[in-house]
């Protein structure tokens, strides 16, 4: 049986090039067949890696089969999983976020979770000095994402450890950090394809605060007008978007990567009242900005309230 590897749904950098960078350990390091899988469609800058690298797009799937062996990366939540997670034969779970918990597995597995940027970090370190045989799209993927998930070291989630392996891949590829980020966020700023809904649903977690559940999505840029111009038509399509994601709200966090901050769309009085709460903030309009604000994982989720 051929494992899958699979990361969250709205697969991002990270869940598109770490599922790539461990099964091929698996397959040609340990001799275990496995196969990288998506979740959806990968978002703007992982296509890009995936181009940029010469590597080919996983397949993508929407559900797994009773008893399929998989290894879990980039997320331990079942909400960000197919619903059939819970018959799959789960081996392994790779990540970087809280333990949330909800995962039934037929047997012990291996579990590493670390206070890291990126899942990508932890390969680097759990594959150790097999990466030498690694081949050099393998390598540009690990680069990327963690580059993607630290934004260039300017999240707050990014740590010493992350910095210190991006250095020691670029200067094993010869390639320049600041030159790949930069074409990296361009292509993630190119969001003019996509319907609102889409861009709502792009990078977005589940996330219940109180007795309110919410979509809460980030879009990263560095050119965050071409998303503020369509802040009308975004907040228009936020109803229907939670009515059909079983959610109450949409929160929308637009981070301008270059200035180094977050611009919330406040559609409704029920989000003016989550910001002011949550951040601190005086709501005017139908944005506010939050300086320094960058990281969902690390200044939003963990702030937030009803």
């Amino acid at each position: 049986m051929t494992i899958k590897v699979l990361g969250h749904k709205s697969p991002d950098t990270d869940s598109t090039g770490s599922p790539i960078i461990w099964a091929w350990y698996l397959s040609e390091i340990k001799g275990v067949k496995a196969d990288p899988v998506l979740l959806g469609e990968p978002n703007t800058e992982a296509a890009f890696v995936l181009q940029h690298w010469d590597l080919p797009k996983p397949a993508i799937i929407a559900d797994l089969g009773a008893g399929e062996q998989v290894v879990i990366v980039d997320t331990n939540n079942p909400a960000e999983l197919p619903a059939g997670i819970h018959g799959a034969d789960i081996l392994a779970i790779i990540d970087h976020h809280k333990l949330v918990g909800g995962l039934e597995t037929k047997g012990p597995i291996d579990i590493t979770i670390r206070p890291l940027a990126c899942t990508a970090t932890i390969m680097f370190d759990l594959i150790g000095d097999d990466l030498a045989k690694a081949p050099r799209g393998i390598k540009g993927a690990m680069l990327s994402c963690i580059l993607s998930d630290t934004l260039e070291f300017r999240s707050p989630t990014t740590t010493p450890h992350d910095k210190e392996v991006c250095e020691i891949l670029a200067n094993d590829l010869g390639v320049s950090i600041n030159e790949l980020a930069s074409a990296m966020f361009e292509a993630k700023s190119d969001v003019s394809a996509f319907s609102d809904a889409e861009l709502l649903r792009m990078d977005s977690k589940e996330y219940t605060v109180g007795a309110t559940d919410l979509r809460v999505s980030v879009l990263e840029t560095t050119a965050p007008k071409l998303l503020l111009d369509r802040k009308d038509s975004l907040m228009a399509s936020m109803p229907a978007v939670a009515k059909e994601d079983g959610a109450q709200e949409v929160l929308l966090f637009i981070i301008d990567i270059l200035k180094e901050e977050a611009t919330l769309l406040v559609p409704n009085e029920t989000v003016k009242m989550i910001a002011e709460s949550s951040f601190g903030c005086t709501v005017t309009g139908d944005t506010v900005v939050l300086p320094g604000v960058m990281s969902r994982k690390k200044q939003i989720m963990p702030v937030l309230k009803a």
